[in-house]
């Protein structure tokens, strides 16, 4: 699958979104990807996943554990866990701090690697990465279905991408006019209220 096939089942799913959003991140852009909309297609997640899947093993070898930051990275984790014969886990929010919880363990010399959905500024993925130090097992590397900082999310570990692209992210001081014209909304399921 060519990062091109990766974005078109984005938009055969409805999931490329234009308008002007605000991010989990707190930035705003005019490019919304909604991969819940990919994810609601099991078919359509299982050839995403597999391909990702596919891309880890080249780049890693082996993979024991996947683990995904909680809400929207449990599917492609799961699924890419599934893929690659591994067990699949998920770290959650325990006031506002990532952390293992639900009996998760991580066993001695596993091999595991992140898998993200999105990454915009990687500030998730590293939250995750950093909830993992002082666990056993070994963090090969962190994998995601689009990379939509252009390659410049710096995650701290070597990491796997099937779409990389430059969508332009704005702080909300500073919109471009054509973007503060439209009201902003905000899809994302970072800080709601539980």
């Amino acid at each position: 699958m060519t990062p091109e096939d990766v974005l078109q089942e984005f938009r055969a799913a409805g999931a490329l979104l234009e308008g002007h959003f605000i991010l989990s991140s707190g930035l705003h852009s005019a490019v919304f990807l909604q991969k819940m909309r990919v994810f609601m297609d099991p078919v359509r997640t299982e050839r995403l996943c597999a391909t990702l899947a596919h891309r880890i093993r080249e780049r890693f070898g082996a993979v024991d554990l996947v683990v995904s930051p909680a809400v929207g990275a449990i599917i492609p984790g799961y699924e890419t866990a599934r893929q690659l014969g591994a067990k699949a886990i998920f770290v959650e929010r325990e006031n506002g701090v990532f952390a293992l919880r639900r009996g998760f363990t991580i066993p001695e010399g596993a091999r595991l690697v992140l898998v993200e959905d999105i990454v915009t500024t990687g500030l998730s993925s590293r939250e995750c990465l950093a909830s993992l130090r002082g666990h056993p097992g070994l963090v090969l590397g962190a994998a995601c279905l689009i990379d939509r900082s252009g390659g410049r999310a710096d995650l701290g570990v070597p990491t796997v991408a099937l779409a990389t692209l430059d969508i332009p992210n704005y702080p909300p001081d500073r919109l471009p006019p054509e973007l503060a014209a439209i009201p902003p909304v905000k899809p994302g399921s970072r800080h709601l209220n539980t």
